[in-house]
C-alpha cells in the first residue's frame, strides 16, 4: 500500500527535504573535486585529534534484506574518552550495481531528527538515479540514539512513558487547558531525558553524529566523503562541512536548514526555533499561494472553489472548527486536526488535489447552506479517510515493533528528536512562554505558527537540563575543499527556501540550485532538480550559476497525476513491509520529516 503523508487523520494524534564534466577525475574515491578550492579550511588540530585517534573500524558486512548488507560497530559515546564507554551504530549498504566503475560510497541521510539512515539506503533503488546507484555504494547509519542502533530511552517504561506524554496527544494545544497540560507533559519528557536517558540524550548532537560520519568514512574505505541528506540531514551535511572542511569529495543537501538557526545565537537563543526556522512562514506561503490558485482556477479543476474565495473560505472553516469540532463519523475533527492535516497535505508534490478535497468535504460537513444528504455524504468521505489513515499508521507502527520490541514497543521518536534538537541549539529558558510566542508566531503565519511553534517545548530551559560539552556551535562559513550543492524548494512547507538562500551564502565555494516545486524537498519532483543532483555528485559538475527548476507538478495547471507514488516512511517499516528492491527511481525519497510532536506520537 502507498504511504501518503497527507490522508486527513484525527484520533490517532491528529493528522498527520546540468553541465556534464568527463568522471575520470573522480575515479579514486578520494579525488578533488572539479571545483575544489585552492584554500580550504584544514580541519581543527582538536576536531581532527577527536576523530583520528579512533581506530578504523573493520565493518563485518552480513547479508540482509534481501537485497542488502548490514553491519554494527562501536563507537565512543565521548570522543575525548575514546577508550571509554561507547554506543552501538547500525550501518547499511546497498553495492554499486557496477563495480567496474564504482566511485566509492555515498551517505545517505533522511532528516527528522530521528530519521534513519538505513530505511533511505534500503529504499534508494526506488528513487536515485540509474547513474548514482551504478557507481556508488549507498551507505546509511542510524545515528547514535536512534533506530537500529542503541536507542535512547528517556523513560523506564512504556506505560511510564505513555502517562507522561498523554497531554501532548494533540497535533497542538489550543487555549489555556490544552496548553497547560501539553506544558506538563513536556517538561516530564525533558526531565526523563535529562536523568533516565541522560547517558545517550547527552551524547546526540549533530556534531557526535557529523564525527560518527567521518569514522564510517574511512572504514568503508573513502578518503573523502561523498553525501546526500534531506532536511535535518541538510544540518548534518553541513556540520560536517565545517568540522571537516577538507574532507569533502561532493556534499549535496535538499530541504536546508541554515546551522546557525538551529544552533541559534546569545541574540536568538531565547526565540523559540521555529522563530528562527521560520518553517511556519513557508508552510503558510504554500498553502495560500495554493488557495489563490485554485481561484483562478475556478471550481471546474478546484472544488472548492464553487464556495467562493478559496483563501477568505478557509479561514472561515477553520474559525467554525475553532468554535466546534466536526463530528465524522463518531471522531471529532478539531481546529488543530484540520491545521495538522493540511500540513501533511503540503508535504506531498501534489497535495494540492488532497487540500482541495478535504476542505471541500469539510465545508460541506460542517456549513448550515449543505443538505442534510450533502453534509451526510461529506462525512461518508471523510470517515473513510480517516479509517484509512489510522490503518496505515497502525500498519506502520506494528511493523517497526516486530522488528525493534517484545510484546508492549517502546516507540523512542520524540525522545530521538528532542535527544538532537534540544541538545543542539539554544531555546527560551521557560516552558511556561510557549504560548505567548506561539501565539505570536500563529499572527505572523497563520494556522502553522502554533503547530510549529510547540515543536520545541520540551527544549525549555527549566526542563532539559542534558548537554553535550562536545556539541558544535560554529564556524559554518568555512571554505570546503570541495563545493556544497543547496537545493531550495519556493514552496517547501517544512524547509523554508529562505534557508537554502542563507545557507548557501554563509558557506564559500557553494551553489544554490532553487526549484519552483512543491512538497517537502525537491529531489524526485522535479526532473531538473534530480539530473542536476545527480550530475554533482557523480562527477562534481555543478548546475550554472542561478539556476532556477521547476517542479514537474504544478497546482490545478494540469490534469490530476495519476502515476505518482509518494514518500514511504524513513524507519523500520521501510524495510519490514516493502518487497525487493525493484532497481528503477519510481517514488520520491523517503524523508524523515521533522513534524510537530504529537504527529510523531504516532497511535499513542
Amino acid at each position: 500500500m502507498r504511504f501518503r503523508h497527507r490522508i486527513l487523520a484525527v484520533g490517532v494524534a491528529g493528522a498527520t527535504l546540468v553541465p556534464v564534466v568527463s568522471v575520470t577525475a573522480f575515479a579514486d574515491p578520494g579525488a578533488p573535486g572539479v571545483r575544489a578550492a585552492s584554500a580550504a579550511a584544514a580541519t581543527s588540530p582538536a576536531e581532527g585529534t577527536r576523530v583520528d585517534r579512533v581506530p578504523t573500524p573493520k565493518l563485518a558486512w552480513y547479508k540482509c534484506y534481501e537485497t542488502a548488507e548490514c553491519a554494527t560497530v562501536r563507537l565512543p559515546l565521548d570522543y575525548d574518552a575514546p577508550k571509554g564507554a561507547t554506543t552501538e551504530i547500525a550501518v547499511l549498504r546497498l553495492k554499486a550495481r557496477n563495480a567496474k566503475k564504482r566511485i566509492g560510497s555515498l551517505f545517505v541521510n533522511p532528516g527528522g531528527p530521528g530519521g534513519q539512515g538505513t530505511a533511505l539506503a534500503y529504499a534508494a533503488p526506488y528513487f536515485l538515479g540509474a547513474d548514482v546507484l551504478d557507481r556508488f555504494d549507498i551507505v546509511g547509519f542510524d545515528p547514535r540514539g536512534i533506530g537500529f542502533s542503541d536507542n535512547v530511552a528517556c523513560f523506564r517504561s512504556t506505560r511510564d512513558q505513555a502517562l507522561a506524554l498523554a497531554g501532548m496527544n494533540v497535533a497542538f494545544p489550543v487555549g489555556a487547558k490544552q496548553e497547560s497540560a501539553y506544558i506538563k507533559s513536556a517538561k516530564a519528557l525533558g526531565k526523563g531525558c535529562s536523568t533516565t536517558g541522560k547517558k545517550l540524550a547527552g551524547a546526540m548532537s549533530t556534531a557526535e553524529a557529523a564525527r560518527d560520519m567521518d569514522v564510517l568514512r574511512r572504514a568503508v574505505g573513502d578518503k573523502k566523503l561523498s553525501y546526500l541528506g534531506f532536511s535535518y540531514g541538510t544540518a548534518l551535511g553541513q556540520y560536517y562541512a565545517g568540522m571537516f572542511p577538507d574532507r569533502l569529495r561532493a556534499v549535496a543537501v535538499d530541504g536546508v536548514i541554515n546551522p546557525v538557526s538551529w544552533v541559534g545565537t546569545p541574540k536568538t537563543g531565547n526565540q523559540i526555533l521555529d522563530e528562527r526556522l521560520r518553517s511556519a512562514d513557508g508552510a503558510y506561503k504554500a498553502l495560500k499561494e495554493i488557495l489563490v490558485r485554485c481561484g483562478k482556477a475556478g471550481k471546474t479543476k478546484c472544488a472548492f472553489a464553487a464556495y467562493g474565495d478559496p483563501v477568505k473560505n478557509f479561514d472561515v472553516l477553520a474559525k467554525r472548527l475553532k468554535a466546534k469540532p466536526a463530528d465524522i463519523g463518531g471522531t471529532k475533527v478539531t481546529y488543530a486536526d484540520f491545521v495538522g492535516a493540511m500540513l501533511g497535505d503540503l508535504y506531498a508534490p501534489d497535495g494540492y488535489m488532497y487540500i482541495d478535497s478535504d476542505a471541500t468535504d469539510l465545508w460541506k460537513a460542517t456549513s448550515p447552506a449543505s443538505t442534510a444528504a450533502q453534509a451526510a455524504a461529506a462525512r461518508k468521505t471523510l470517515a473513510a479517510r480517516i479509517a484509512e489513515r489510522r490503518a496505515e499508521v497502525r500498519r506502520q507502527r506494528d511493523a517497526a515493533g516486530k522488528i525493534t520490541a517484545k510484546d508492549f514497543p517502546y516507540f523512542n521518536d520524540l525522545d530521538a528528536f528532542s535527544g538532537v534538537t534540544c541538545t543542539d541549539g539554544r531555546h527560551p529558558k521557560k516552558a511556561g512562554s510557549w504560548p505567548g510566542l506561539t501565539a505570536a508566531a500563529d499572527k505572523r503565519a497563520p494556522y502553522f505558527g502554533r503547530a510549529w511553534g510547540w515543536s520545541s517545548v520540551q527544549c525549555a530551559g527549566d526542563s532539559w537540563k542534558v548537554r553535550d560539552e562536545d556539541a558544535y556551535t560554529g564556524p559554518f562559513n568555512r571554505r570546503t575543499n570541495a563545493p556544497v550543492l543547496f537545493v531550495g524548494n519556493y514552496y517547501d512547507p517544512a524547509t523554508n527556501y529562505n534557508e537554502a538562500v542563507s545557507s548557501s551564502r554563509l558557506l564559500p565555494n557553494s551553489r544554490l540550485l532553487s526549484s519552483n516545486s512543491w512538497g517537502h524537498t525537491a529531489y524526485g519532483t522535479s526532473a531538473c532538480v534530480t539530473k542536476a543532483v545527480d550530475g554533482y555528485l557523480v562527477s562534481g559538475a555543478l548546475p550554472p550559476e542561478g539556476t532556477v527548476c521547476v517542479g514537474d507538478i504544478q497546482p490545478f495547471a494540469q490534469n490530476p497525476p495519476s502515476a505518482l507514488d509518494t514518500r514511504g516512511p524513513a524507519n523500520a517499516a521501510a524495510m519490514a513491509t516493502r518487497p525487493a528492491a525493484a532497481g528503477q527511481a519510481t517514488q520520491l525519497p523517503p524523508v524523515a520529516t521533522r513534524v510537530p510532536a504529537s504527529i510523531l506520537l504516532g497511535t499513542r
